[in-house]
């Protein structure tokens, strides 16, 4: 059996409080040295050559078959890397792998070989912080250049020195590239990082053999901010959450900001009234509408270069949506809205006039999605360039840790608005939008009906609105002006983005900035299965799979 092959699950037995780790501890033995109690999840600490191994065990036998983030960071007497693991038939059932190295010797064995998107999170732990993983396929830097010298976040990096990047004269860094075993004529061709199509500074090295892709490596770091060291540097109370709108800086604002909220408010063990969960949600759901337009429109400009219908009835239903949320928050994309125990403020004023345009947006929606319909997944040149093209398997989604639209359009029904429930969902009625086509096409549709349920969802946040007492209306907790969680306290919680599991890990040391913030973007993992959709397709569909991934550069370089 292979490492990645799934085998019948072990029965974890279940408590009413999740999962028993006594059951998963006997199951790995003596590769458990010590375990930790984490905020989200306990975390196994095991040794750096039995990682493999240890993984293996808990894909194949206890069904974690979700490697969600790799957190990667430096103590004064260690390294260390944290597998956060999850179930995707169920979020709630959470284990953390943790894996020390030595100072002197940060050799940790990779994860790649049981879990694909590990590769990608694994070359970002080398680059910022300094990890090597043992037979890592691919051990380069992935967000900074490979003549860069230091790890950004390790202790011991001096920001100040300056940064030399010599260009070697004649030299092709990606040679090697260029040549794939058993293809004898091949040509390397660069696509982008200034090209349309590529939504963004991403630049892609794809190898051709005549016209089709027989391989292709994404690019990545050319907008690369480290947002991680910045939130390090800030408080949890009042100067982090301004960046995550900068993340997914296009629609997402506020789906991010809760991705930090949600993370902070269960660590400092904050209970958000409902009134402001309410606001929240709608709001949140809001943006998700937003961000699936602009993907749905730019896609239709990849697709078949319709920029007069599609693009332009799209940029017109978002602005629709983005003055309702100026209305809201008082800015049209760095909302800034929400705050640690609630938001920053109530609706505006008149109520009743603000509920009336909601409402008529809501009902707008589903008239105006078989408008979409007709125009785009109707069309018959757009069927012929997206129907069985871009092919991702609902297991390969899985091993490259994809969610959202990403991977329901190929048929896994995961979605943490339900799965992990959070804000006013659970009292709410929506369906989670799973399409089984595995392609291109699939992922156009399942983002065109999760707009017609973020109406409904909407909706019914606006019922709940107007019925609910005025003396009741509270929008924030009471919060702590300064917020110090005790040290050695760790967490890795998660909301669903527009674009799928948007997570942060956290770790306090006492004070009232994080020692480590680490953010989980969706688009980071999603981005890699582009390398399963492409091989053997032509370029244009490889284009076309690239827009279907709806990736946004801030948030994948980050």
């Amino acid at each position: 059996m292979s490492l990645q092959e799934p085998s019948p699950e072990l029965d974890t037995g279940e408590t009413p409080d999740g999962l028993d780790y006594d059951v998963l501890a006997d199951l790995l033995g003596d590769h458990v040295l010590d375990r930790e109690q984490h905020v989200n999840a306990e975390g196994f600490v095991v040794r750096p050559d039995e990682v493999e191994t240890v993984l293996a065990t808990l894909k194949r036998e206890a069904g974690f078959d979700h490697c969600s983030c790799v957190t990667a960071q430096q103590y004064q007497d260690r390294y260390e890397s944290i597998y956060h693991l999850k179930k995707y038939k169920d979020p709630t059932q959470e284990l953390s792998v943790v894996v020390p190295t030595p100072s002197d010797a940060p050799l940790s064995q990779s994860a790649s070989g049981v879990y694909e998107t590990a590769n990608w999170h694994e070359r970002e732990a080398y680059d910022l912080v300094g990890i090597e993983y043992d037979d890592h396929p691919d051990q380069r830097r992935i967000l900074l250049p490979e003549t860069w010298q230091g790890h950004p976040l390790g202790l011991d990096y001096n920001q100040k020195k300056p940064q030399v990047v010599p260009l070697r004269e004649h030299a092709n860094p990606v040679e090697e590239k260029t040549k794939v075993p058993g293809e004898s004529d091949t040509m390397f061709v660069n696509i982008g990082p200034h090209h349309p199509a590529t939504h963004g500074v991403l630049h892609l090295k794809t190898v051709l053999d005549g016209e089709q892709v027989v391989d292709v490596d994404p690019d990545i770091g050319y907008l690369h901010r480290c947002e991680e060291q910045m939130c390090q540097q800030s408080t949890y109370r009042h100067q982090i959450m301004p960046y995550p709108d900068r993340w997914d800086y296009i629609s997402a604002g506020i789906l991010n900001e809760w991705a930090y909220a949600r993370t902070a408010e269960t660590m400092a063990d904050i209970e958000v009234p409902e009134y402001a969960q309410i606001l929240r949600t709608m709001s949140a759901e809001m943006c998700r509408i937003a961000a699936h337009l602009l993907a749905i429109g730019t896609f239709a400009l990849d697709i078949y270069g319709d920029f007069t219908a599609i693009f332009m009835y799209a940029i017109t239903d978002r602005e629709r949506i983005q003055n309702l949320l100026e209305d809201l928050t008082g800015q049209r994309l760095m909302f800034n809205y929400l705050r640690l125990g609630g938001t920053a403020w109530d609706l505006p004023e008149p109520r009743d006039q603000y509920f009336e345009k909601v409402r008529e947006f809501c009902s707008y929606i589903p008239e105006r999605l078989e408008e979409y319909h007709n125009l785009l997944s109707s069309n018959e040149l757009f069927q012929m360039r997206v129907m069985d093209t871009g092919i991702l398997p609902p297991e390969e989604a899985k091993n490259y840790g994809c969610t959202g639209p990403v991977a329901r359009g190929s048929g896994v029904d995961y979605d943490l608005r339900r799965d992990d429930p959070y804000g006013y969902y659970p009292e709410l009625d929506f369906d989670i939008i799973t399409d089984d086509g595995c392609d291109n096409f699939s992922r156009a549709l399942v983002r065109l009906e999760e707009m017609r349920e973020s109406a409904k969802i909407i909706e019914q946040c606006v019922d709940a609105l107007e019925d609910y007492p005025e003396d009741e209306r509270e929008i924030q907790a009471n919060v702590p002006r300064t917020l110090k969680p005790e040290p050695d306290t760790e967490i890795y919680k998660a909301v669903e983005a527009a674009k799928g599991e948007l997570g942060i890990y956290m770790r306090a040391d006492g004070t009232d900035k994080p020692a480590r913030f680490k953010i989980r973007s969706p688009a980071f993992s999603n981005l890699q299965s582009l390398e399963v959709m492409a091989e053997g397709e032509y370029v244009p569909d490889m284009i076309a799979a690239l827009g279907s991934l709806d990736i946004v550069l801030g948030e994948v370089d980050r």
